[in-house]
């Protein structure tokens, strides 16, 4: 991956004890020097002072420019011939008090790394924001570019003068000069490079305040429209509120700015006082569910929570990107459950975050929680399900372990503690067993620096009389991966009373080692239902005994909660992911389950996985079959959802997934022209799109019509749309130009890279795309070494033939592993995908069987 430096563990360790850095002073000018916008490079001046506690020592700094006009230490000019952007510039003979002037012009960015500049179809305006996470603040300034060397920032910009430029700091002043201006920042506290910020272009902003704290809104002006900025004030405040309360620290800036930008790679990142947020998934320019609407929140509170845990006290190094992450996703849906309208947070934690982290942990690159990062590109790829989802399940089974309280004490003690600094986890839970009085090491040992995980399956036996004679919990870990943890769980009893799971009884036990015997229940009356980890505290997979399952299939609808019916789902998508359950009967299930469902974010989660059992595990000759059963569930429901309401559009957007025949094309063809319409449905721009696309993979769209679609929606997500559905056109020269788009010499923006990836595979087009499974392995090493990160890692995964699921592919794959030179992070990317193939033959095979 090109473009930065890529920093060692060692590195990193050597220059922090080295270096105290104690300011930069940054000037950038984003203009062409006539008031208007710079289009390639940017200027980019910084002044920085830093300690040396080695007088005569050598370092040396990032700075990922295009080119360095000049730079001075000590006054000094310092030797630019070994300078490059992946070496950085070598800095000699450091005095105790050392100033650094480095003068650069930095490139723009179309990766959505750095300082990215994305030009809005609708006005002609440009739109700059900065992300900088892991290692590319460097790409906007020269800098120790490494968490633990926290400094203040004073920012400086001169931008065309109807710009606003946005800091993680307010305005101090503003100076005009004819068509430009210089907007000087007010000098930040103590952060690390990774959260700093600057956004410039001709935002639209909407204040408020609340608590004290200044608080502002901003996005594109042409997407002023549908900024809902009252819904995301309320969450934010409420979000405030509650973590005031919680943590006992205030927030410590006196404001705290949200954007929503354009072409943004991730959900959003927590700049300090100056967080950005992809306007593609949180800014709604059409009629959305509850779902989206919940997705939004919890980012919206993971950013905030970031605000104490990551940004007041900050991780020394990457091996605590876990700690950062989980924390914050932790926090997130416990406030959401508290202080929001989303009271059913967790479950859907559990449904959608917790099955990614459950998948992650079971492929061949399964990790330890937290793990020693060698560099800078080894973390690249580690902010995946483990080191978010599983991470937050320890975090939440750790509260459970300990109690809230005590928790909550702990983590007070490590704000006071901390503040301003740099901390590890040691240091967290040093003040937690402090709190606690409970001895914790243990605990982490087994919870962090372990990989995989348990299944957790109930053996019960039952007399004449319909009484437990035995209860045990078995716990079982792959072989591999032997360790067997201490779980804490509760163990929820239900008796069916009409149509209703009724909770009897709930014990919450130890599960530890390979059998657990739960001697209270011998005699006790069986249930209907006998859920293990009921409340869902532990990180587990859950397996049902026979009695409980076959309730199920008839009655998961009849939990009053929709967390032990998120568990049930849970347990039976575990079981087909293992080939326990044939994708047949999983299909089944979701048939006779989901209409009596009352959850939104369980319906659309549950369907997303009937969609992938159809995909990757169903037998491709009875796939069709369960296309079918999805499509007429999806109709019928749509039929009887109240028009106009979010069930509704959830069941169109399923009937649109599940579209494989001429006649289900023509239905959809009805909708899009109007001919023909279930009543009620609004089909706005969003659907629009969403039936175009599906009517394109079908082949019953043309590029004449997608052209016409885009005529009507001229503006970035319409371009973004346009680009999905051309890349679908299902004939070999479409697909042909999509791969030389992707694989050529010139990228691609972020942007376009991802919409010709989701277009190029398709479910519909797995015939289509065969041929270019051999030609992924031929290019997949080229496009890394020239892409930045992120557009990197984007076409090993979703070029990667997974559709091609075969004894073919596996061979492909395995010949490519077995090359010498090829770099750590794609070989593990690549060996994912391997194991997803491997996986579905497996469950592939399951179904035949039940056939």
């Amino acid at each position: 991956m090109a473009g930065v430096h890529n920093l060692t563990q060692v590195e990193a360790a050597e220059r922090g004890r080295l270096l105290e850095v104690t300011g930069y002073d940054i000037t950038l000018d984003l203009t062409d020097g006539h008031g208007n916008p710079g289009s390639d490079t940017f200027r980019s001046t910084t002044v920085i002072t830093f300690r040396c506690a080695e007088p005569g020592a050598a370092t040396f700094v990032e700075a990922a420019a295009a080119t360095i006009r000049s730079a001075t230490l000590n006054g000094a000019p310092v030797d630019l011939g070994a300078w490059s952007p992946e070496n950085g510039l070598p800095l000699s003979g450091l005095a105790a008090e050392n100033t650094l002037v480095v003068d650069g012009d930095f490139k723009y960015s179309a990766s959505g790394q750095g300082l990215q500049r994305s030009l809005d179809p609708v006005d002609k305006e440009v739109y700059l924001y900065s992300q900088f996470e892991t290692a590319d603040a460097q790409r906007t300034y020269a800098c120790f570019d490494q968490p633990d060397l926290k400094s203040v920032f004073t920012w400086r910009a001169t931008v065309p003068a109807h710009w606003k430029v946005v800091s993680n700091m307010p305005v101090d002043r503003e100076d005009a000069d004819g068509g430009a201006k210089t907007v000087h920042f007010a000098t930040s506290p103590r952060m690390s490079t990774y959260i700093t910020a600057i956004c410039a272009g001709p935002y639209h902003e909407v204040r408020d305040s609340h608590d004290g704290i200044e608080l502002g809104v901003f996005c594109r002006a042409s997407m002023a429209q549908y900024l809902d900025a009252d819904d995301l004030f309320l969450i934010t405040k409420q979000g405030f509120d509650f973590f005031h309360e919680q943590f006992g620290v205030r927030y410590p800036l006196p404001k705290y700015d949200q954007l929503w930008v354009p072409d943004f790679n991730a959900g959003a990142m927590e700049n300090f006082g100056c967080v950005t947020h992809a306007e593609s998934h949180y800014i709604f320019r059409s009629q959305v569910t509850d779902y989206e609407y919940e997705q939004r929140a919890n980012t919206i509170l993971h950013e905030l929570a970031h605000m104490w845990f990551g940004d007041l006290v900050t991780m020394r190094w990457w091996n605590d990107l876990w700690l950062n992450e989980s924390f914050a996703e932790w926090a997130s849906h416990w406030c959401n459950t508290h202080a929001t309208r989303f009271t059913d947070a967790w479950s859907t934690f559990l449904s959608i975050r917790k099955a990614w982290g459950y998948r992650q942990d079971q492929l061949s690159s399964t990790h330890p929680v937290y793990c020693e990062m060698p560099d800078l590109e080894a973390v690249e790829v580690n902010f995946d399900g483990i080191t978010y989802a599983k991470g937050a399940s320890v975090i939440k089974q750790l509260v459970a372990y300990v109690g809230l309280d005590p928790f909550l004490t702990g983590l007070r003690a490590y704000f006071a503690k901390h503040a301003w600094g740099n901390a590890t986890f040691d240091d967290l839970l040093t003040e937690l067993e402090t709190a606690s009085g409970r001895e914790l090491r243990k605990f982490a040992q087994q919870w962090l620096e372990t990989s995989q995980v348990n299944t957790l399956r109930p053996v019960v036996e039952v007399d004449a009389e319909g009484r437990y004679t035995s209860v045990v919990v078995h716990q079982e870990a792959p072989a591999d991966y032997p360790t067997l943890r201490t779980h804490r769980v509760g163990i929820g009893l239900y008796d069916l009373e009409g149509d209703r799971l009724v909770r009897r009884e709930l014990l919450e036990v130890d599960v530890a080692g390979e059998r657990t015997e739960i001697a209270s229940l011998a005699g006790a009356p069986a249930p209907d239902v006998l859920l293990v980890n009921d409340e869902d505290l532990t990180y587990a997979k859950l397996r049902l005994d026979e009695r409980s399952l076959g309730t199920l299939v008839h009655h998961i609808a009849g939990f009053e909660s929709s967390l032990p019916r998120a568990l049930c789902w849970a347990a039976a998508w575990d079981m087909l992911r293992d080939a326990e359950m044939a994708a047949r009967d999983y299909v089944a299930l979701v048939v006779s389950g989901l209409p009596a469902e009352t959850d939104i974010n369980l319906t659309t989660a549950t369907l997303r996985q009937a969609g992938m059992a159809l995909t990757s595990f169903a037998d491709p000759e009875w796939a069709p079959t369960g296309w079918g059963m999805l499509a007429g569930l999806a109709k019928s429901q749509l039929g009887a959802a109240e028009p106009g309401s979010g069930w509704q559009l959830t069941w169109a957007r399923a009937f649109i997934t599940a579209a494989r025949t001429a006649e289900q094309a023509a239905e959809l063809r009805g909708w899009l022209t109007g001919e023909s319409r279930p009543d009620g449905l609004v089909v706005d721009t969003e659907l629009r799109w969403s039936l175009l696309q599906a009517l394109s993979a079908l082949g019953a769209a043309t590029e004449a019509e997608i052209d016409a679609e885009l005529a009507s929606d001229r503006t970035a997500s319409g371009e973004r749309e346009a680009a999905i559905a051309r890349a679908l056109l299902p004939t070999p020269e479409n697909k042909a130009r999509v791969w030389a788009e992707l694989t050529g010499p010139q990228a691609p923006p972020n942007w376009l890279n991802r919409s010709l990836l989701q277009g190029f595979q398709s479910t519909r087009q797995v015939a289509l795309t065969a041929p270019y499974a051999a030609k992924f392995f031929e290019v997949v090493g080229d496009v890394w070494a020239r892409s930045d990160s992120e557009p990197a890692q984007e076409f090993a995964t979703l070029a990667y033939p997974a559709y091609q699921i075969g004894e073919e592919t596996v061979a492909l794959t395995d010949a490519w592993l077995s090359r010498d030179g090829q770099p750590a992070s794609l070989r593990r990317l690549v060996a994912e995908g391997r194991d997803g193939i491997l996986r579905a033959m497996k469950a592939r095979a399951k179904d035949r069987s039940a056939a």
